[in-house]
């Protein structure tokens, strides 16, 4: 059994018998590519010689290429697949990578802005152009109900249910959901929708939506990145600052508040608690920067 059958013969397990996505495949071969690269350096030329001890060699080996903890994780896993296939196959008797831990991951926890920071973003717009209203709309709209930069560019007009204070968003997995919306954000949406919306001609199938570009059809993801860019290089700010920024910010100023971590959870419709519960850590770092930073013996 040589290296390049067997990855043929797991390309093919992969298609026929998992039906799994091409992408999902490539990936899973790719991983595998890794595995049959290092055990070239070991002079392995049969991938059911492989042991345990050479699994372990292989992740040593990863690490040293400068492969991140999360990328040696997911290669693990696809070794670990091939690994079984071979077993179901009856070419190996036990799995050697069965039993190895996936190196430990670390949360990076999520940059976010202090509220003066925000402030001096919404300062730097220019109102006096036309599409100011619109930018001052989306910023307070971003911060103000934790929204991802797709459920912006998605919000329809049909969506917005001002009496009530509440607008409804299509989230991650076309779930949706009902968020409060603050008075901030209502009025900027709607002057934005009363002094430029209404005078400007709209593209058939872009009536509904809410953020449109000069051309009247809804902005894109990239046009939302490049406001926010340029805003930010008009502020003092050096911090690196996207459309999720202002998500991170939202969250991280209501745990900051005392906001409980279910209400928390539902607004940012996460649909794990384990991925909310990120901003609880956040909260504990900044609590310890402002010992350090303001306590008389930090």
């Amino acid at each position: 059994m040589d290296w390049k059958n067997t990855i043929n013969s797991f390309k093919q397990y992969l298609q026929l018998e998992r039906s799994l996505a091409s992408n999902s495949v490539l990936a899973y071969i790719m991983d595998v590519e890794k595995l049959f690269s290092f055990s070239l350096t070991q002079e392995i030329t049969n991938p059911i010689k492989l042991e345990t001890k050479h699994i372990q060699l292989f992740l040593v080996w990863l690490n040293d290429l400068g492969v991140s903890s999360t990328s040696q994780a997911r290669i693990l896993s696809g070794v670990k697949a091939f690994f079984t296939y071979l077993a179901i196959e009856g070419e190996i008797k036990q799995n050697p990578a069965e039993l190895i831990e996936a190196p430990r991951l670390s949360r990076k926890l999520p940059d976010f802005l202090h509220v003066n920071e925000i402030e001096e973003i919404i300062n730097a717009i220019d109102l006096s152009q036309q599409e100011g209203l619109r930018n001052k709309a989306i910023i307070e709209t971003l911060y103000g109900c934790g929204l991802r930069v797709s459920e912006l560019t998605n919000l329809k007009m049909s969506d917005l249910f001002f009496k009530i204070d509440f607008i409804k968003v299509v989230g991650k997995g076309n779930r949706e959901r009902l968020i409060p919306i603050g008075s901030a954000a209502i009025k900027m949406i709607k002057l934005y929708i009363h002094e430029v919306r209404m005078h400007q001609p709209i593209k058939a199938g872009f009536e509904d939506f809410v953020f449109l570009n000069r051309r009247g059809r809804a902005l894109t993801r990239v046009m939302i990145f490049l406001i926010i860019k340029d805003l930010v290089s008009k502020t003092t700010i050096k911090k690196k600052v996207s459309p999720h920024t202002f998500r991170h910010s939202f969250a991280t100023h209501l745990i900051e508040g005392g906001a409980d971590l279910r209400a928390i959870q539902e607004m940012l419709g996460h649909e794990s608690i384990t991925t909310t519960e990120i901003y609880t850590h956040l909260d504990k770092a900044y609590l310890q920067s402002v010992i350090t930073s303001f306590h008389p013996r930090p």
